[in-house]
Order: structure tokens, then C-alpha cells, then sequence
């Protein structure tokens, strides 16, 4: 297997022979998120066993490698994570006595929580998940030391008999493990009651360390949950405001126009290799060069000629159209500069399915820039942050755990905010948190 993650089939732009026109070769993002085979365990290192994360364990590497094709996403995605963020995760000591405070003070010394609540909110608003390790000191009687373990390199086991997820399993996943040693196994606390799970293993185990699991609820609950704006890739916004790229570079670079779009599942070619019996990944390159050779040749001449390609085709449970090879013919009648109001109307598309409003972070794209006034700004924002609670309230748990655990009587955990404030009151911003249930009861 290759050392590092590759795609196979990778966008390029090519030359049809005989034709003043050129080819756009994509990989379709429809099929991304979901596969459509049976996912078993899969034995790693001839000894652990995981769900794997889609058919070939790979799918998050899959896509973000989109996402970094995207700068719509890629920027929708950090803003949603900065969001998240808010003004940074704090331990509240106000109520609490010098010496929990000094223990605290000195616990953050060792536990930097801005580096690790930016993690987590970034594998939140990516995945829908994310996995904090909390470390035992060596009396097993504190919490010493607070982790997070990146998303994308973690899996979880197969469930028990009674539907209990045991263990997280941490690794390189880009590459298949080769030894055990390459393997982390992690105990994962019990979902629906972690805290008395954590007290039963203190009182009668030997474990020192252990995982948390913060899961944002679904409609369709998997092991690895399926985030929100997936619906960005199995629509067909991801791959237009993709082409509208490819055009005005095709445009810019060569005056032949871009007459047709082919999209090609990963899939095809894995069923291609499987057939012929290929493995040796230059071989494989090889052949992919060679398939699009194909399709060029095919593509001469079609607008005059009575030629049929045959693809695998077929129908989804939910009704979609799955196709292995789509060819699709461009429009070459508009020019690079009548793009604008399609990549607008893709940007705005994508913005709106990730909840992130274009002029929050940046303007959108096109000739004729729009704006909204300071006001609806303020608004906006103010907004977006209050829809942070919920993802706040399930990134609490693991810290009020610490807290209990450690006995900080009178410590609390809060996200405070920066509120954008009006000319009047005469700065920029303030700090906003939320009241504590004490202090309405004394108002």
C-alpha cells in the first residue's frame, strides 16, 4: 500500500483530438459520505477489530482533500469552528475558594484548553464528532492531564451485545497499520452515563487512561455520524462551482472553449484494477491515463456521429441516480466574464447549507459587490453565536467530569462571547457570559 494517501483520479483538463474544444475529467463527490456496500469489521494487525470509516477506511481523507479543493468550504468550515471557539473555554473560579483556584491555575499550566477546545470544535463542525483523553494521575484519584485525539485518526470498535462501543482506536489510518504497536487502544467511557462509568473503572481497574466521545445527535445515528452539510457534496453545487473554475482557467489558458464534463467514481476504477489485476500503483496511474484516452477518442467527433458509451448505472434506495462514467455536455456559448452570476449562486448555495452568511466572512464573489449594514452585521453575528449553544453544552460534559472528579468545589465551565457593540458606547467590543443560576435568584 502507497505511504501516503493519493487519489487515483485526480481533475485535469484535456485536449479532445479533432475538436476545438477540451474535456473536463472530475471526481464525482456524490457518493462520498455514504457507500453504498454492506460496512463489516475489518480485522487491523491481525488483531483489533473496527467499524471501519466507509468501505475502504478512508472516506475522511476523501473529504478533505474535497474540502481542500474548496476554498468556500474550507473557509465555512474555520468559521464555523471559530464560532464555536467563541472567546475561549474558561474554568469559572470566582465562587471558589484560593486553594481550588491555585489547583486550577496550576492544572492549566500543564492542560492548555485554547489549542484543545479549537480542536475539538473543528472535529465537531467536521465530523459531528469528537474525542477527548482524559489521563489518571498516578494515585488514580485526579484527573492529570486533558487530550484530544484528532477525529480523522480515530475509530471506534464494534459494539458489544448490549450496543456498547468499548474501545477508540487511534492510529495513521492513511496507511494500513502494520503492527500492533502502530495501534493505540483507548477504553471508551460509557456514552449515556460516562461519569459512572469512570467511577466504576477507578474503583476496580488498573486503567489510567480513558476516551470521551462528544457526538453531535443525528437523524441517522452510524458510528461516524454523517455533519450536516454533506448535503453540499451529494448535491451537484460542490462539482459546478468546481467547473466554473476549470472553465476560466481552460478559458484563460486556451482559447478552445470547454465542451464537455466527465465525472468518474472512484469506484469505477476499483472494480476496473479488480478486473484486470492490477495493484502496482504506477500501473494503475497508467491505466487511468489510458481510460481517458479512451473517452477523448470517443468524445471526436460525437456531435456528429451516432456513438454510445456503456457505463454501470443504477438506482439508489432514496430514489438517486448513481453512475459510475457521466459525460455531459457544456453550454460554450457564455464567456469567462458571464460566469458571475453562477458562481454567485454556488457560493451562496454552499454558504447557506453550511449556516455561514457570505458577508460575515467576505464578500461575495462576482463584479457587483452587495453589503450589508453594520447593523444587520451585529445581528448576524450575534445569531451565529447563539446558535453555538448546543454544540456547547455537549463539549461541557468532559470538563464538568474534570471538575467533579478533581473536586473543585465552586468552579464552572463557560464559553464567554465578544459581543460587536454600537458607535456609541464607544469601543468595538465586550465580553459577554452567561448568568449563573445564583446570581438571577439574588436579582
Amino acid at each position: 500500500m502507497s505511504k501516503s494517501f493519493e487519489r487515483i483520479m485526480t481533475p485535469s483538463i484535456e485536449d479532445i483530438p479533432g475538436v476545438a474544444g477540451r474535456a473536463a475529467f472530475m471526481v464525482d463527490s456524490n457518493s462520498v459520505f455514504r457507500d453504498h456496500e454492506n460496512i463489516l469489521p475489518m480485522t487491523i494487525a491481525g488483531k483489533h477489530k473496527i467499524m471501519p470509516w466507509g468501505a475502504d477506511n478512508k472516506m475522511p481523507y476523501n473529504i478533505l482533500e474535497l474540502i481542500e479543493r474548496d476554498e468556500t468550504m474550507s473557509t465555512c468550515l474555520l468559521w464555523n469552528a471559530q464560532m464555536c471557539y467563541g472567546n475561549g473555554l474558561r474554568y469559572n473560579c470566582e465562587n471558589a475558594s484560593r486553594k481550588v483556584t491555585a489547583a486550577v491555575d496550576e492544572w492549566l499550566l500543564d492542560n492548555p484548553l485554547s489549542s484543545y477546545f479549537l480542536g475539538v470544535s473543528q472535529d465537531l463542525k467536521h465530523w459531528g464528532f469528537a474525542v477527548s483523553v482524559i489521563i489518571l494521575s498516578q494515585d488514580r484519584k485526579h484527573i492529570a492531564r486533558l487530550l484530544r485525539k484528532e477525529a480523522c485518526y480515530c475509530r471506534f470498535s464494534p459494539a458489544n451485545k448490549h450496543g456498547v462501543i468499548e474501545n477508540v482506536l487511534y492510529a495513521l489510518w492513511r496507511d494500513e497499520p502494520a503492527t500492533i504497536k502502530d495501534v493505540e487502544v483507548i477504553p471508551l467511557l460509557n456514552e449515556h452515563s460516562p461519569w459512572s462509568d469512570l467511577k466504576e473503572r477507578i474503583a476496580s481497574g488498573k486503567e489510567t487512561k480513558f476516551a470521551i466521545v462528544t457526538r453531535m445527535p443525528t437523524a441517522d445515528h452510524t458510528y461516524y455520524p454523517i455533519p450536516y452539510w454533506a448535503s453540499v457534496l451529494r448535491s451537484k453545487w460542490y462539482n459546478i462551482k468546481q467547473l466554473i473554475g476549470i472553465a476560466k482557467e481552460a478559458k484563460i489558458k486556451n482559447t478552445a472553449p470547454l465542451k464537455y464534463l466527465v465525472e468518474i467514481s472512484d469506484k469505477y476504477f476499483d472494480r476496473l484494477f479488480k478486473q484486470e489485476g492490477i495493484t502496482d500503483p504506477k500501473k494503475k496511474q497508467q491505466r487511468v491515463v489510458e481510460v481517458k484516452q479512451e473517452i477523448l477518442d470517443f468524445l471526436t467527433g460525437a456531435e456528429n456521429s451516432g456513438k454510445t458509451w456503456f457505463a454501470n448505472f443504477c438506482v439508489t434506495p432514496d430514489g438517486k441516480e448513481n453512475h459510475e462514467v457521466l459525460i455531459t455536455k457544456i453550454d460554450s456559448t457564455k464567456e469567462g466574464g458571464d460566469w458571475e452570476s453562477d458562481i454567485q449562486e454556488a457560493v451562496n448555495m454552499i454558504c447557506f447549507t453550511m449556516q455561514v452568511h457570505s458577508n460575515l466572512v467576505g464578500s461575495v464573489p462576482g463584479k457587483s459587490q452587495s453589503n450589508n449594514s453594520g447593523s444587520d452585521k451585529r445581528e448576524l453575528y450575534t445569531i451565529a453565536q447563539a446558535l453555538q449553544k448546543p454544540y456547547h453544552d455537549l463539549l461541557f460534559m468532559v470538563h464538568r467530569i474534570i471538575i467533579k472528579q478533581n473536586g473543585w468545589e465552586g468552579v464552572t465551565v463557560d464559553v464567554p462571547f465578544m459581543q460587536l457593540t454600537t458607535l456609541d458606547e464607544n469601543r468595538d467590543a465586550k465580553e459577554v457570559t452567561p448568568k449563573n443560576e445564583s446570581d438571577e435568584n439574588n436579582n
